[in-house]
């Protein structure tokens, strides 16, 4: 008895202290984690994870698979029909017949009747009037498609759209290479696996051999993604990241076509209510779910590569102006004596990756002083499309009171009717606090501070 005392003391306590860890380990992937400094690759992953899932929660990602399921569906039977197409140029239709074959296994039927409406599209489209109609269709249905791709990531990447121009050369480009592309590298699987399987024509080699085809299958959809995840955002995308989040995807995805190969021999039971279209609510499951990890791929993608901006985030949106213009001071004197030394130009990561500065933080200083007439961009960017800084006036003359007195002008002032006259002795002690502070700043040139640059 005395024992069964003892023993629920020590479990409350083992309780207790797992709730205190489970607490302060929810604190720090929820907030902590973004002061953490250190370049460890664990304290990244809880960042990119962190980053991820808010961006899932509030970017509505579910709405966008739904939008981009609708109009791939509607794209099916033109994008269907421009690949055979092309594919019949290289003399791959059969292989590619023999591939949507054996990705549908059990609905036989029904691709029959695809084919056979595809083949009469593409006959009707090549005489009479129909040719602009189906032409005009065809364009419309796939370039809709790539629209609500391009949307949904730049919605992610918080960037602005192409322009039309920019929209309709692009899209035109992918629409001519990327099926080409598709057909080359069937072919090209269908060599390897034709070559592979006479050079090993040896049973206790077949798992082998199999096991290198899915290998390149699993290669062939990573570049796609990574491909994917490198053109279509409206902006500059690392390699490194691009490709990284491709294979993951690409893992994902052979998953989900595995899954949906299995389903279908689940469905044909259900053939006696859906007939030879037994497959549709599973096509429109798996339609929604690629679009969904595709969607999901796009933010893993974003915040693997900005995930340096992000820290301090917490702290950078409740910055007080205090801390706020010995930054801007700081910032400023960096530029100012690596110009006065002769000394390589810094762009705004650069200088938060070199003084440990958060991102954020370092990109809205950089605009305020550049609205306040004190940096410049030059013209040639650098990595990324990041243009380096220089100062905007002489550096020799250059003091802090300047600075300071350029910086109390950016943004909105004097707006409000009637303040200086309702509050014209508080208007008139803040001005003095503030001339105070400039004429002692007036007596240090910026360059003359003692910073390590």
């Amino acid at each position: 008895m005395s024992q069964e005392q003892n023993a629920t003391p020590d479990n409350d306590s083992r309780i207790s202290r797992l709730i205190a860890w489970s607490k302060r380990a929810y604190s720090y992937c929820s907030e902590g984690v973004w002061r953490d400094t250190r370049k460890s690759w664990r304290v990244k992953a809880v960042k990119i994870a962190n980053l991820s899932v808010k961006g899932f929660l509030n970017s509505d990602l579910q709405t966008q698979a739904c939008a981009m399921t609708f109009r791939m569906l509607l794209a099916i039977v033109p994008a269907l029909a421009l690949i055979l197409a092309i594919a019949t140029g290289f003399g791959f239709q059969n292989l590619l017949k023999e591939e949507l074959y054996s990705y549908f296994p059990s609905q036989h039927t029904a691709l029959e009747a695809a084919f056979g409406f595809v083949d009469s599209y593409l006959s009707q489209a090549s005489e009479g009037l129909f040719v602009g109609v189906g032409i005009v269709f065809l364009l419309w249905t796939l370039i809709s498609l790539l629209m609500s791709v391009e949307d949904a990531f730049n919605v992610i990447w918080h960037v602005q759209g192409r322009t039309m121009w920019r929209k309709a050369t692009d899209y035109i480009a992918i629409l001519l290479v990327l099926p080409v592309l598709m057909i080359c590298s069937a072919g090209l699987s269908l060599l390897m696996s034709t070559t592979l399987r006479s050079i090993f024509d040896v049973d206790i080699l077949r798992p082998a051999v199999e096991w290198l085809l899915d290998l390149g299958s699993l290669v062939f959809t990573a570049l796609f993604f990574t491909g994917a995840y490198l053109l279509i955002p409206n902006t500059k995308v690392k390699f490194l990241n691009a490709f990284a989040t491709g294979c993951c995807v690409a893992i994902a995805f052979q998953v989900l076509q595995w899954l949906f190969v299995t389903g279908q021999m689940y469905v044909t039971r259900y053939n006696a209510i859906y007939g030879s279209f037994s497959f549709l609510p599973l096509l429109l499951i798996w339609s929604q779910l690629v679009c969904l990890i595709t969607l999901i791929g796009a933010l893993l993608c974003y915040a693997s590569q900005n995930v340096g901006q992000y820290n301090f985030y917490i702290d950078v949106e409740n910055i007080s102006k205090d801390y706020s213009r010995k930054v801007a001071l700081a910032v400023m004197a960096v530029i100012a004596k690596r110009f006065a030394q002769g000394k390589e130009p810094l762009t705004a990561t650069m200088l938060s990756q070199k003084y440990h500065l958060p991102a954020s933080l370092v990109s809205k200083i950089v605009l305020s002083l550049h609205d306040a007439r004190l940096v410049n961009f030059l013209e040639h960017p650098g990595d990324f499309g990041e243009h380096p800084l220089q100062p905007a006036l002489d550096v020799s003359a250059l003091t802090c009171g300047e600075i300071i007195r350029r910086l109390q002008t950016v943004g909105s002032s004097d707006f409000i009717p009637g303040f200086s006259s309702n509050f014209r002795a508080a208007e008139a002690v803040a001005a003095q606090i503030t001339d105070c502070m400039i004429d002692t700043a007036d007596q240090t040139n910026i360059v003359s501070l003692n910073i390590n640059i």
